[in-house]
Parts: C-alpha cells; sequence; structure tokens
C-alpha cells in the first residue's frame, strides 16, 4: 500500500485518538463528528456534576486580566489555555514565535501574554502546518494535583457498545505509554443496557489507584458515562482525571467528540460548532451533502462512491501525481451539487488539472454531465478537465459533453483517466 493511499485511507476514516489506537487497529468508516472546545466541554461536564477546575472563557484582553484577577490561587498564578480543536497544545508554537499554547503566569502577566495568543495561529502536531488561528483563551484557576490518571470512554465495535480505556498515569501521551507499557493500560466494556454498574465504577476506581474517597470517585465516573450517554458522544477523554491535595477527583482537561447522526436531538451541542476551526471548503461542501477532504496534491477529484474515490487518488499516485482532494458527490448527486463541487475544487489554487471519474449505478451519467458542462461554464475553467462516464445514461452523458463546445478531455477509463489528468499538468 502506497503512502497517498494510507494518507487517504486517514482522511476518509475517523480522526484517530488516543483511545482509538489502544482499542486496536480496526480501520472504521468516516462518520462526521462534532468537536467542541475544552471550556465548552467544561461547561457540559458540570452541569452533569462532573468536577472540573474553574475557568472563564475569554475573547478580548481586557476578559483575560479580569479573569485572571478573579481566579488566581494563593500564589497569584493563573493558567492560561489557547482554544483550539486539536492537541497537543502545550508542545505547539505560535506563527509568531511563542512557544507553547498553554502557560502558568502571575495574574499580572496575563493580560501581556494574551497579546500574544489571541487571534494569533498555534501549529500543533494535530493542526498541520497552517495551524489554527486561537479566538478564545481559556483563564482557569491552577490546581494542586498529587495523582494524575487517564480516563476514556468510547464506542468499541466489536462489543458493539461503549468501552471505558483508563490508566493510573496519566498527564502525558498515552500513546507512548501504551507502546512502553501496554501492561498498565485498563480496558473495561461496559454493557449499553445497563450502563456502568457500581461495582464497575468501584474496580476502574481501584485499579486507577485513587487514594481519597472510593464512593465519591465512583460517583464522579458514573457522572462521566452519564454525560457519554445522554450527549449521544462517540469519545469522550479525560486526561489528566486528577486527585487534589484534598482527596477530590476533578476532570483537569477534557475532549469530547459527538455523533453527527445525533444532530436533530443534541441542537444545543451542535450549535457549539465552531466553523472557523474547520477548512472552509468542508463547511461548504457540508452544506451541500457533499464529502469533501482537502489533501496537499495537484489534481482535484470529483468521483461518486468513496470506494471509487479512493481507486481513483491511489491510481493518480500510481502514475506519479497526488491527488488534491477527497470528493465524493454521493450516489444521487443533483446539477446543483455538482456545480457546487466544481466551485469547491476551482477555488483551490494548488489544483492545476481536474479528474471526474463517474460510475452511474442510481446516479445518471446526463445529470452529472449537465452539472459538468454547468459548471465549467459558471467557474471559469481555467485548468485542465478530464472526465471519465460509465453506466447509466453514459451515452446520452458523452454527446451532451461533446456538444457543450468545451474543451473537455474525454477517457476510457480510469487508468486512461490517470494518465491524461497527470499528462494534463505539463
Amino acid at each position: 500500500m502506497n503512502k497517498m493511499f494510507r494518507k487517504a485511507i486517514r482522511a476518509v476514516c475517523h480522526s484517530y485518538s488516543p483511545t482509538t489506537f489502544l482499542v486496536g487497529g480496526t480501520v472504521r468508516l468516516q462518520n462526521r463528528q462534532l468537536n467542541i472546545h475544552e471550556y465548552q466541554g467544561t461547561e457540559l461536564l458540570a452541569r452533569h456534576g462532573v468536577r472540573v477546575p474553574l475557568g472563564i472563557a475569554c475573547q478580548t484582553l481586557e476578559q483575560i486580566n479580569a479573569a485572571a484577577l478573579k481566579l488566581r490561587s494563593d500564589d497569584g498564578d493563573v493558567v492560561l489555555k489557547s482554544q483550539i480543536l486539536a492537541g497537543g497544545r502545550g508542545l505547539g508554537q505560535f506563527k509568531n514565535g511563542l512557544h507553547g499554547g498553554v502557560h502558568i503566569v502571575p495574574s499580572g502577566e496575563a493580560q501581556e501574554l494574551g497579546k500574544k495568543m489571541l487571534g494569533q495561529l498555534l501549529v500543533t502536531k494535530q493542526t498541520g502546518a497552517a495551524g489554527k488561528p486561537v479566538n478564545t483563551v481559556l483563564v482557569a484557576q491552577k490546581l494542586n494535583l498529587i495523582n494524575e490518571m487517564y480516563f476514556a470512554i468510547l464506542l468499541d465495535r466489536a462489543s458493539a457498545g461503549p468501552m471505558v480505556i483508563a490508566c493510573s498515569e496519566g498527564g502525558t501521551s498515552i500513546e507512548d505509554l501504551a507502546e512502553t507499557h501496554p501492561d498498565k493500560i485498563i480496558r473495561m466494556k461496559i454493557d449499553v443496557e445497563t450502563g456502568l454498574l457500581e461495582s464497575q465504577a468501584r474496580d476502574l476506581a481501584d485499579r486507577l489507584e485513587v487514594n481519597g474517597s472510593i464512593s465519591d470517585a465512583v460517583a464522579q465516573l458514573k457522572a462521566l458515562y452519564d454525560v457519554f450517554i445522554s450527549s449521544d458522544c462517540t469519545m469522550l477523554e479525560i486526561n489528566p482525571l486528577a486527585e487534589t491535595a484534598e482527596g477530590m477527583l476533578i476532570a483537569a482537561d477534557a475532549k469530547l467528540n459527538f455523533d453527527d447522526n445525533a444532530e436533530y436531538r443534541q441542537k444545543s451541542l451542535f450549535a457549539l460548532r465552531d466553523h472557523a476551526q474547520e477548512d472552509p471548503r468542508e463547511v461548504t461542501a457540508g452544506k451541500f451533502d457533499l464529502n469533501y477532504i482537502g489533501l496537499d496534491g495537484n489534481i482535484g477529484c470529483m468521483v461518486n462512491g468513496a470506494g471509487l474515490a479512493m481507486a481513483t487518488m491511489d491510481i493518480i499516485s500510481l502514475h506519479g501525481a497526488a491527488p488534491a482532494n477527497f470528493l465524493d458527490v454521493g450516489g444521487n448527486a443533483s446539477e446543483q451539487q455538482v456545480v457546487e463541487a466544481f466551485k469547491i475544487l476551482t477555488a483551490d489554487t494548488k489544483v492545476k488539472a481536474l479528474l471526474v471519474n463517474i460510475f452511474g449505478g442510481i446516479m445518471k451519467c446526463d445529470v452529472i454531465a449537465n452539472g459538468i458542462v454547468s459548471a465549467a461554464k459558471q467557474v471559469g475553467l481555467q485548468v485542465p478537465l478530464v472526465v471519465r462516464l460509465e453506466g447509466t445514461n453514459v451515452e446520452e452523458g458523452k454527446k451532451i459533453l461533446e456538444k457543450s463546445g468545451m474543451d473537455i478531455i474525454a477517457a476510457n477509463d480510469l487508468d486512461d483517466a490517470a494518465k491524461k489528468a497527470v499528462a494534463a499538468l505539463s
């Protein structure tokens, strides 16, 4: 399997979290998932009785200063945490040179540090080179943590239900710990019908080596499970789940993902979606029910069906080029959707050629052809266009393209289409 194909698989499958890695290597088909910011997740946890640090989300320097004065600890310090939808913030790098997206500072210096964080781009191992904009800084209370653990719940396909992943050592990279000390990772399947039982919660508290009140720990673990179920989470990750000096469990940092299929009953949660953290092309594609993921190549692809899209991307790579995207118009796209797909593809300045590969089953080739012609005229196409049509109404589709008067390169099959698209680059 070549490098580009592996990259495409990663693109169209779940965004891998540490918990996905820990459950096993099963590749899952993509379900678009809602991600929310840490401060939003903290508010959700608190509403369900989960103990969380005090914090105030700030969008201005004045708010940062006021929050720092209110939340400063006995020694005068507060924590400033960049809010982006990506992990690795602590080791990230701002494009203005500031190192780290999480800082402990004296309250009097919070506003000055905030100047270097708000409105800036933070690059982490998960953002890519472009980074993510920091439009909110969470000013949080500094805690005296004496015991840090890892706790997560996710959906496990093998058992068709929730699974707890936990470890008595938290606050660090769980992936690295799983590789070096796999015996330390706790895995517990939960029966979705009965939920997290009292006995299971007590067993978890014991194996996590909780030093404080076991009954309190049980209550906190059960509250976390309640959040997972009632909010339609696909993942709930607390790292660290920690004990304070007073022996109380607290969710010191949280990451939550939610199933997009539950949007109809989780409207308040989905209203939190931060489109500024997403690729604007993917946001636009979502509005028209198109499945789009941007990649790094220069041949734009429009295909119907995820499998055919993967094959198209792979064969482009085989012939020495690279796809600029994954774009699946689905099996029943309208002419308008095809037009919108073209607009998204041609808005990418890296795209130097377009390849349309359609196998018509439910999708009719004449509908696609009309959409291609209409789209090419609307966007004023400036790059070579290669089209391969096959299936339902294919002859009608080919005639529409031939009579369009446009410079469209016809291809006989997938291999021919890929060769012609690569050749069009030169």
